[in-house]
C-alpha cells in the first residue's frame, strides 16, 4: 500500500490520502515539541504525499491548531484536507500548568465541554481563527460518550441532540462552511447511537479497530459500510503500545495488554514484519476504513510511519494471528502484495 494512494469519502467529494497525519503530538502529547519540529513534520508529510491533517482545540489547549495553521499557510488551500473538532470551548485560564491532561506545554486556555447549538458554532469559529482558514473540510464532534463523561453523558448527549448540536453541524454543512460532519471519538458504541440521530459522513474512531482490538467490527463497521459513514482510523498504535511505548488508551498499559502485544509481536517476528507496520496496515483491509491516522511529532517519526505503512505484509501473518486467537476471525485482512 502506498502512502499517497488517494480514496474518496463515499458520499462527499473529498479525497483523502490513505496515510494521514494526526496532530495531537503537535500539541505536545506526553512530551514537548518545538515549533520547528512541528513545521518540519507537516512539510515532510506533504513531501511524502500525506495531505489529510486532523487537529482539535483540545490538543495542547489550542497549540496544535495554531501550529498546523501556521505550517499550512503558504500552501494552496486545495493542496490539503483538514479536519478539526468541536465540543470543547477553550477559555483563557492563567492557572494552566505543564502536564495538564498529558500536554507537556499547554497554552493558557482551559477546556469546557459544550455540545450545544451555540457551543458548536462558537467552537467552529474559534478554530477557523486559530487555523487562519475560512473553512475546514471535516468537522467532528470530539469525545462524546459514556466512558468519557460518566454520569454526565446524558447531559452532553442532550445538548448534542435536543440542544441543537447536531443541527448546528447540519447547518454548517448545508451552508458549505464544512464539507463533511462526523465524530472524533474513542468509543465505538456512541458512533452507532449518533448514526440514528444524524447523517454522518466521516468519523474518526481512535483505537477501536486495531491489530490489538476489533470489538467494533460488528455491528458498527458493518453499518458504516452500508450507510456511507467513512471511518478515519485514529490511534492505530493504541496510544503507542503497538509501536514500542508502554502506553495504552493514554495510560500505562495493564499486564494483560502487554502480554497480548508480546504474543502479536512474536508472530510478526516469525514473518519478519515490523509490528508497527502490521498495526498501520491491518485496519486498512476493512472497507469502512478510508485513511489511517497515526500521530506525527517530527520529521523522523513521519518518515518512519511512511516506511512502516509501505512494508510488505503477508496474509499468512494474519492467518497465524487468527489461528492463535490473537485476531478476530471476522476481521478482513490485507491482500498479498
Amino acid at each position: 500500500m502506498r502512502v499517497n494512494e488517494s480514496v474518496a469519502l463515499p458520499r462527499r467529494a473529498i479525497h483523502l490520502a490513505r496515510l494521514a497525519m494526526g496532530c495531537s503530538q503537535l500539541g505536545g502529547l506526553y512530551r514537548s515539541s518545538s515549533d520547528i519540529d512541528a513545521r518540519g513534520a507537516v512539510d515532510v508529510a506533504g513531501e511524502l504525499g500525506v495531505r489529510y491533517f486532523d487537529t482539535a482545540p483540545f490538543y495542547g489547549y489550542t497549540l496544535s491548531e495554531r501550529r498546523l495553521g501556521a505550517a499550512l499557510r503558504s500552501r494552496p488551500r486545495n493542496a490539503y484536507v483538514i479536519s478539526t473538532q468541536v465540543g470543547r470551548r477553550m477559555v483563557p485560564d492563567a492557572t494552566v500548568q505543564h502536564g495538564d491532561d498529558s500536554w507537556a506545554e499547554p497554552l493558557p486556555f482551559r477546556p469546557h465541554y459544550d455540545y450545544s447549538y451555540d457551543g458548536i458554532l462558537r467552537s467552529h469559529e474559534d478554530s477557523l481563527q486559530r487555523l487562519g482558514l475560512a473553512s475546514v473540510d471535516n468537522l467532528l464532534v470530539h469525545d462524546i460518550g459514556r466512558l468519557t463523561h460518566g454520569d454526565r453523558h446524558e447531559i452532553y448527549w442532550d445538548q448534542l441532540t435536543r440542544g441543537g448540536g447536531f443541527r448546528a453541524l447540519r447547518e454548517l454543512r448545508a451552508e458549505g462552511q464544512v464539507g463533511a460532519i462526523g465524530l472524533g471519538i474513542n468509543e465505538w458504541e456512541v458512533v452507532h447511537a449518533a448514526m440514528q440521530e444524524c447523517d454522518l459522513a466521516c468519523t474518526l474512531l481512535a483505537g477501536r479497530c486495531t491489530l490489538l482490538e476489533q470489538a467494533s467490527l460488528s455491528p458498527l463497521l458493518d453499518e458504516c459500510v452500508t450507510h456511507g459513514n467513512a471511518i478515519v482510523l485514529g490511534g492505530p498504535f493504541n496510544s503507542g503500545i503497538l509501536a514500542g511505548s508502554s502506553k495504552f488508551n493514554y495510560q500505562d498499559a495493564p499486564a494483560d495488554i502487554v502480554a497480548k502485544v508480546m504474543a502479536i509481536s512474536a508472530v510478526c517476528r516469525e514473518y519478519d514484519v515490523p509490528l508497527p507496520g502490521a498495526a498501520l496496515q491491518f485496519p486498512m483491509a476493512h472497507p469502512a476504513v478510508v485513511p489511517c491516522l497515526p500521530g506525527g511529532r517530527d520529521v523522523a517519526q513521519l518518515r518512519q510511519n511512511a516506511a512502516w505503512f509501505e512494508a510488505p505484509i503477508l496474509p499468512e501473518l494474519c492467518a497465524t494471528l487468527k489461528a492463535r486467537g490473537l485476531l478476530d476471525e471476522r476481521a478482513p485482512v490485507p491482500e498479498a502484495p
